[in-house]
């Protein structure tokens, strides 16, 4: 059977409650940094459910010997931040995975043709075998800018299986080009709103999360 796209919108109240925050649009930038900065987090938390790998370890506690485990730390962890937006999100993610090796794609949306370019590459030039990847981004609206991400990941090197996108808001459009391109991959989302408009804008989405993020 063919893989099928899997997006996931955790019905979690911390996510709903800062996306909410996020959305209005009277929010202040230090706030609607915090937003993002714990949707990242939240997200990644559901994001790596089932995903790392983990080795059984006998300790000793103060009181005797137990059994647990542990994150395989052999397993490379990666996050590739879209900037500049994806940076907003970042910070979150990495306070639960701080191990994890971050390389910045910065890409550029042309507002006519709604194409992505590339104006920072810091990928490697081959990812290691295994490498679990967490791209953050936290608009995906046309899905422009994730699939070229996607392609440049997967031609390093890295398994479409062992991606996740960390996202704030996506919308149809996006997932059904990545259902088509990138069908094994799976997203963990705050929320999927309907409508893109002709610019190429979520509605009601929350703007523009770069702009919003640094105040710019």
């Amino acid at each position: 059977m063919a893989p099928q796209l899997r997006v996931y919108v955790p019905p979690h109240p911390v996510i709903r409650h800062w996306l909410t925050i996020a959305r209005e649009k009277h929010t202040p930038v230090p706030l609607f940094r915090t937003a993002m900065n714990e949707m990242g987090k939240w997200l990644t938390y559901e994001a790596v459910r089932e995903f790392l790998p983990v080795q059984p370890v006998d300790i000793e506690t103060p009181l005797g010997t137990a059994s647990g485990h542990l994150i395989d730390g052999s397993i490379p962890l990666a996050f590739v931040p879209i900037l500049r937006a994806g940076l907003s999100m970042l910070e979150g993610c990495q306070s639960l995975l701080p191990t994890a090796n971050v390389y910045h794609l910065g890409l550029v949306r042309n507002e006519e043709t709604l194409e992505a370019s590339c104006y920072l590459n810091r990928l490697p030039e081959r990812f290691a075998p295994e490498t679990r990847v967490f791209i953050v981004e936290p608009m995906m609206a046309t899905g422009g800018s994730i699939i070229t991400t996607l392609q440049m990941l997967t031609e390093r090197g890295v398994d479409a299986s062992l991606i996740r996108i960390i996202n704030a808001l996506c919308a149809p459009p996006a997932l059904q080009l990545i259902n088509q391109q990138f069908p094994a991959i799976q997203i963990y989302s705050g929320c999927i709103d309907e409508v893109v408009d002709e610019n190429g804008w979520i509605v009601p989405g929350l703007g523009d999360a770069g702009d919003r993020s640094f105040g710019t």
